[in-house]
Order: C-alpha cells, then structure tokens, then sequence
C-alpha cells in the first residue's frame, strides 16, 4: 500500500476506497450451515438480525469462510477484466487500474476519478455490495490524511489508543525508548509467567526490533517479556503523535539498508533452553522515492559461523 500511494503522489493518480457490506455473508456456499442450539445471547442476536436458529445460513463461522469469501471476490473481478497478481494475490490490475484489497476493504489506483466510479458501479452490477467510500481517510487502521502540498500522512493513533486501553496504562508515564539496551530476552524458564494479554501489534518501524525480540516467546511469556511489552507500549503512547509522511523524491530509485547483530543474544547460560541465542537477527528497511515502504526485524533461520 505504501509503496502505491508513493506512485500515486509521483505519478498524479487518483485513489478510491470501497468497503465490501458484510463481505463473506456475500459469497455462495456449496452446502447449508444450520446455527446449533443457541445460548439466550445468540437468540436475542438472531431475532434483531431477523433470523431464525434453524435457518440455513452462510458460512460465517465456518473456517473455509474467508476462502470462499477471497474466490467469490476475485471470479467478480475477473468477470468485469481485472486479472491478479502472480506475486501478490491482494493485488489485481485492468488497464491503467490497480486494486488492492484487504479481506473486506479495497484501494482503487488510477488516473482519472469518473474512471474509477464506473469501476465499482460495473462491480455492483456484477452483485457485489459495495459501499464507495471516497478518497480515503482510514484504511485498516491506518489514518490517511492528505495534505494542501498533495503529499500523504499517515498515523495510527485509533490503533495505539485501542492497544493502551486493552493494557489499561492510560494513566502512567511513558517511554522516550523502544527497550532497554541493558536487557536481553530469553527463554526464562525459572521465571514467573506473565499475567496478561501479550498480542503485539506491529506499527512504524522505530520499535521493530523491539517488537520482534518481545514476540518470539508470545506462546509461553515470563514476567521479564511482559514487561518488555508494557515498556513498548509506553513508548507507543509517547509517539503517537508521530506521522508517516509521504512527499517523494521523484529522482530516487529503490534503495535497501541491511544489517544483522551476529548472535547478539548469544548466552552460554541459557543456550541449553533456548538455542535461537546462538542466531542472529537481520534486520532491512526498503525505500523508494527516498520513503520507506517496508522493513522487516527477523530472526536468522540457521547459525552461522565465523
């Protein structure tokens, strides 16, 4: 998506985002599902929703749902000449338009706005319920404001607010850091297990390494991780504030930066129980036009030797 709006900006493209009503109530099941016997709460649910327990319904529950949902989707677009991306199946094209979409929510890219609008009025006909929702302005999560100067800004506020809520840490102060760099994480196995929600959301690319180090022991957290967590947390609270902003350089190519630590966790004492200290993270940031539009913190699948 970033990279996207960049060729937007520098290219002169107008962009429109839609919102698929109830996306995989939409697509067609090849079998009924039936509700099962429903608790009090599902009842009152069902009656306001106009629906009966034995009523046959669409896989909204299902696990296929999602799947039928996306193979729904894309037999529409290709029924109106979009065809899809053989590297990013969330991107489809047709002619001089790009789409991209995430589950439910979709980005038009093209030149001229009246285009556009006969895109998703050709994707209503086709029985698609869609409603056209503008320019846009919020985009999973992603705060997008255009500015008089025609450059974007981008910002997550919504989502930090949600993260700090679910932590309950409004009150306390915040931090002017990602981490510590005294402390290093491992598996601790001796250590109390951390009481709390550890779900780590990944946001800008300051606290990526951070994030990353925190989120390898998201299956059985000790106190140490939790508290990792809350310290990024803090810090989100701290710069929330802060935006991405998208004015190109039109002279600038793709450029990549790389580094990795070389087995900086690296802990004789605890390599017994956790052997991913013996591997090192690498970690790159992707730009072009002079504006980041990906970056990564990830952990080495093998150990290297020097």
């Amino acid at each position: 998506m970033r990279f996207l709006i960049i060729l937007a900006i520098v290219l002169g493209w107008v962009m429109q985002q839609i919102d698929f009503i109830e996306a995989y109530a939409q697509a067609p099941i090849k079998s009924d599902h039936v509700y099962g016997n429903p608790t009090w709460h599902q009842d009152k649910e069902w009656a306001l929703q106009g629906l009966h327990p034995e009523t046959p319904c669409k896989s909204l529950q299902a696990k296929q749902a999602g799947c039928i949902w996306n193979q729904y989707m894309t037999d529409k677009l290709w029924e109106i000449g979009f065809q899809q991306s053989q590297i990013d199946e969330c991107v489809f094209y047709c002619d001089d338009i790009i789409f991209i979409v995430y589950v439910d929510d979709g980005l038009f890219f093209g030149n001229h706005d009246n285009t556009l609008t006969l895109i998703i009025r050709q994707l209503k006909k086709a029985g698609l319920n869609i409603e056209d929702q503008g320019h846009p302005a919020d985009y999973i999560g992603v705060n997008i404001r255009k500015t008089h100067d025609g450059t974007y800004e981008f910002t997550q506020c919504a989502l930090i607010d949600a993260i700090i809520d679910d932590m309950d840490i409004g009150n306390s102060y915040t931090k002017p850091v990602p981490a510590k760099m005294s402390i290093q994480l491992y598996t601790f196995c001796d250590l109390p297990k951390f009481d709390g929600n550890f779900t780590i959301a990944q946001l800008w690319a300051s606290p990526i390494y951070a994030v990353h180090q925190a989120a390898k022991y998201s299956t059985d957290p000790k106190l140490e991780h939790g508290q990792t967590k809350v310290h990024i947390i803090k810090y989100l609270k701290a710069t929330c504030h802060i935006r991405l902003c998208f004015k190109p350089d039109a002279s600038k190519d793709f450029q990549c930066y790389c580094n990795a630590d070389f087995a900086r966790n690296w802990n004789k004492e605890f390599s017994a129980t956790d052997p991913s200290t013996a591997k090192s993270t690498s970690g790159w940031i992707l730009f072009y036009a002079a504006r980041p539009i990906i970056w990564a913190s990830k952990l080495q699948s093998q150990v290297t030797l020097l």
